[in-house]
């Protein structure tokens, strides 16, 4: 699994028949001290996360796991919004 935040959504219109009715979130991937790291990625939401949440995504065989997602052509899907997180003693994010 990998952090990140939700910065946007995506609506498709037009997409295989199986994702009709999968909402789509635009992630950011962060680093462990809470700063944005790598690229983004395009992921299932099947937990109702919302914009600037920090969240777990996982991503391959692993996203197609879930409930709304199983035997659906996906590639990552996020699996939980984090509350908090630390590193070494130090907290580094909490949910306001």
């Amino acid at each position: 699994m990998q952090l990140a935040r939700v910065v946007g959504t995506v609506v498709a219109t037009r997409k295989d028949e199986k994702m009709v009715g999968v909402p789509f979130l635009v992630l950011q991937d962060l680093d462990l001290e809470n700063r944005p790291a790598g690229g983004s990625i395009i992921a299932a939401d099947p937990i109702g996360a919302a914009r600037d949440e920090v969240v777990l995504y996982s991503k391959g065989s692993s996203a197609r796991q879930t409930e709304i997602t199983r035997d659906r052509p996906n590639d990552a899907v996020i699996c939980g919004i984090v509350d908090q997180w630390e590193v070494g003693g130090e907290e580094k994010y909490r949910k306001v």
